[in-house]
């Protein structure tokens, strides 16, 4: 049976996620997803997907201390950067960089230590092209920090604020993982060859470049921004409909209900309100957005994806939109690597049919 885009066919059975479009439910390994990020950091959250359990306490040090080992990069990742042309789009950049990601630990079958290493290093690689293209040193790793507060040190060189590391910890911990999406399906792929991790993580962001992929939430911005002021939402909307625009950031190919993932970070947007006034205008079109689509869309159950409330997160902690795609990639890493060992577990290598309409 021919299904374009390969839509509705099972390909994969996995014990790492489980997203169920009807119901509107998001669970890693078997645990509803507010479960499992609830207290949790970021790399705590990123063993449980590799591992299938969470770690023990006196696993916590050692664990976070291999995170903290591999944010240095290794000295000829470092020069291929410089190499690099700064106005180089950064999502080319990182993929060019990690696929030229080696140490000794490459040098065997892909394990957790090099799932470890690709997803601690990319946000000093992501930080390293970004500082660069603007003119910028690079910036040492803080030790002091934990990954996601890390990150934001690595951008910016400056310490960031609490309710900035927590929302910033919410949407990476919310968007690690997502079945089988499209990056993550060509990280199986390759990976199903009996290639590298690196290399299946290479594939994977090769995919997440496409805007049908990774490049939704910098619309969203780009709406907001037309909006300007919660008086203009409504006109804004309906002149986009009239003309058979899409309005980003609302619609989900799985979900028929509210986005879990979106929900959980509207949660984090209110606690960020009084810090970002420019919130409210978020929280407002949200409501009014959905209001309309349900009038002149009727029966397509049309509400907030992730994007939506990602692009309000990423604009409230000073983020620009080159650095959305990026910054979802250095989350997804960790799915990325979770789902290429897994298909080496019990590997056969993907090789579908295809069939012949042509003369």
């Amino acid at each position: 049976m021919f299904q374009k885009g390969l839509k509705n066919i099972v390909a994969v059975q996995t014990h790492i996620a489980s997203v169920d479009g009807d119901s509107g439910t998001l669970q890693y390994r078997g645990v509803p997803v507010a479960q499992a990020i609830h207290s949790r950091s970021f790399e705590e959250l990123a063993f449980f997907m590799w591992e299938g359990r969470f770690l023990a306490r006196d696993e916590l040090e050692q664990f976070t201390g291999q995170f903290n080992y591999h944010r240095e990069l290794p000295e000829h990742i470092q020069q291929l950067i410089r190499l690099l042309p700064a106005e180089l789009p950064l999502m080319d950049g990182l993929r060019t960089t990690i696929s030229a990601y080696s140490t000794d630990i490459f040098n065997r079958l892909p394990g957790r230590e090099q799932a470890i290493a690709l997803t601690a290093a990319m946000p000093a690689i992501i930080a390293s092209l970004y500082r660069q293209k603007h003119g910028l040193r690079p910036i040492p790793s803080n030790t002091d920090l934990g990954h996601t507060a890390n990150f934001l040190w690595l951008l910016t060189g400056i310490l960031p604020k609490q309710v900035h590391i927590d929302a910033l910890g919410t949407y990476l911990k919310l968007t690690m993982e997502h079945g089988m999406n499209a990056s993550t399906f060509a990280a199986r792929v390759t990976i199903s060859t009996e290639s590298d991790l690196t290399a299946a993580v290479t594939s994977a962001l090769g995919t997440m470049k496409g805007p049908l992929h990774g490049g939704a939430p910098s619309g969203v911005i780009d709406l907001l921004e037309e909006i300007a002021v919660p008086d203009h939402i409504r006109s804004v909307v309906l002149n986009k409909l009239q003309q058979g625009a899409k309005i980003m950031g609302f619609g989900h190919r799985i979900y028929r209900t509210a986005d879990p993932r979106s929900v959980l970070l509207r949660e984090k947007c209110l606690e960020l309100q009084a810090h970002d006034p420019w919130l409210d205008l978020a929280v407002q079109a949200e409501e009014e957005i959905t209001e309309l689509l349900a009038e002149h869309k009727p029966g397509r159950q049309l509400h907030t994806n992730v994007e939506f409330y990602a692009a309000a997160v990423m604009r409230a902690i000073q983020l620009p939109p080159e650095l959305f795609t990026p910054v979802f990639s250095a989350a997804r890493s960790v799915g990325w690597c979770a789902h290429a060992l897994e298909q080496l577990e019990d590997n056969v290598i993907f090789r579908p049919q295809s069939e012949y309409i042509g003369s």
